[in-house]
């Protein structure tokens, strides 16, 4: 592929000022969307396996002899293991080519679903699916900072809008998938089944991505250190809110489909499609908003998304109402982490490893304690304390985000 000059005036200064890690050949290309439309791929690969273990616990279970609530814990160790490397990988990498880094993490996910669909026991399932956790931390950490290197700052949010998109299909899909390639070819065929997927990305990206040498403009390899900026920490504040909000809810939708809403099997697995339909359609639009409504977007979805929960609550035993909830539901929340992601790029311009990094640690922290206190609302006292939680976290982050807008224009 044919190096070009940067097309954005905000980081030619910093390529012409070259340094020992920094060659010429380290120039981002203009615009490069095959090697981001291969990072979508691997990103659909990576949320297809961490979320497909959902519906196929008792076979796991059945198989290799254990509880199905020590198998879960397959879902619990890859996002551990995604909140650790994310902490520390923008300063394990720092001197490395991000192409090489970025094949690195493919490659652990063509591993990972090896030892998960050959394990023999419990233990080397449990490590390869912390390879996994490995692969996502590492991956989702390096995926805005290298977009903005693949493209000019202002397709930026269609290149995030593009990554989001293949979550959504993923989380759409990967569980419904998961089932049915389970009936037909067993829990390890399913598992196996994101190899090849996964090898496919890691060709597409190796053939698609131009060298990438670390840029001398990232600093700061302390994630932590970032948070003593005003604007990042209310920003990694109101991220926080959104995800334990969102994966509060999220969480529990099924057991308040089937026992509020009373709906069928088929018409649950109807709404799910809709919102994974819709979140994919949300994050095409909120890729045509971002250049001039950043603020805007990230403090009105969290408020429109908390008015949903509240609706849900009043209006959950209509099958119509709550499909038509759960629609925009899908709509704004997975458009979210578009508008996030483009604020990271914008905020953190000379730190965007670090800052992905802490963004990927915050997200993940976010949905476990949104996703375990949601239960513990949920057992204890019932379904609607659990939805009004999530409805009063989602409105405490659009008021953190405003907060980060007034900071920004101090």
């Amino acid at each position: 592929m044919t190096q070009q000059a940067l097309t954005r005036s905000d980081f030619q200064d910093d390529d012409r000022k070259l340094d020992p890690f920094t060659t010429a050949s380290s120039a981002i290309p203009n615009p490069a969307w095959g090697a981001v439309v291969s990072m979508a791929l691997c990103v659909a690969v990576l949320i297809a396996s961490e979320f497909m273990p959902v519906s196929l616990l008792s076979p796991i279970a059945t198989e290799l002899g254990v509880t199905e609530g020590r198998t879960g814990q397959a879902i619990s160790v890859s996002g551990i293991f995604a909140v650790l490397t994310s902490v520390f990988v923008a300063g394990l990498t720092r001197g490395l080519d991000r192409r090489l880094v970025l094949a690195s993490f493919s490659l652990i996910l063509m591993v990972s679903g090896t030892i998960v669909a050959f394990a023999p026991n419990y233990v080397v399932l449990m490590i390869g699916r912390a390879m996994l956790g490995i692969a996502i931390g590492g991956f989702w950490s390096m995926s805005t900072s290298i977009v903005m290197r693949l493209v000019p700052e202002d397709s930026v949010p269609k290149g995030l809008a593009m990554l989001n998109a293949g979550n959504a299909v993923a989380a759409t899909i990967s569980a419904p998938l998961g089932s049915l390639l389970g009936s037909y070819i067993g829990w390890r065929g399913a598992f196996f089944a994101v190899v090849p997927l996964a090898l496919l990305a890691l060709v597409w990206q190796w053939a698609s991505l131009p060298s990438l040498l670390p840029r001398r403009s990232e600093r700061s390899a302390n994630v932590f250190r970032l948070l003593l900026r005003p604007q990042v920490a209310l920003g990694m504040g109101s991220i926080t809110l959104l995800f334990m909000g969102q994966f509060a809810l999220f969480t529990y939708l099924r057991p308040f489909l089937e026992t509020v809403t009373a709906v069928s099997i088929s018409t649950l697995s109807l709404l799910l499609l809709l919102m994974g339909l819709a979140g994919v359609a949300g994050t095409y639009i909120i890729g045509h908003l971002l250049q001039k409504r950043l603020f805007s977007i990230l403090v009105v979805i969290p408020l429109i998304m908390a008015v949903i929960a509240l609706g849900l609550v009043a209006l959950g035993s209509s099958s119509a109402f709550t499909a038509i909830l759960l629609i925009g539901w899908g709509l704004f929340g997975t458009a979210a982490p578009v508008g996030w992601g483009t604020w990271l790029s914008r905020t953190m311009p000379d730190d965007a490893e670090a800052g992905g990094g802490l963004q990927v640690a915050t997200i993940q922290l976010a949905i476990t304690l949104g996703a375990s206190t949601g239960g513990v609302l949920f057992d204890a006292i019932g379904w609607w304390t659990t939805f009004l939680f999530a409805a009063a976290l989602l409105a405490g982050s659009s008021l953190l985000a405003a907060a980060a807008w007034r900071s920004s224009h101090r």
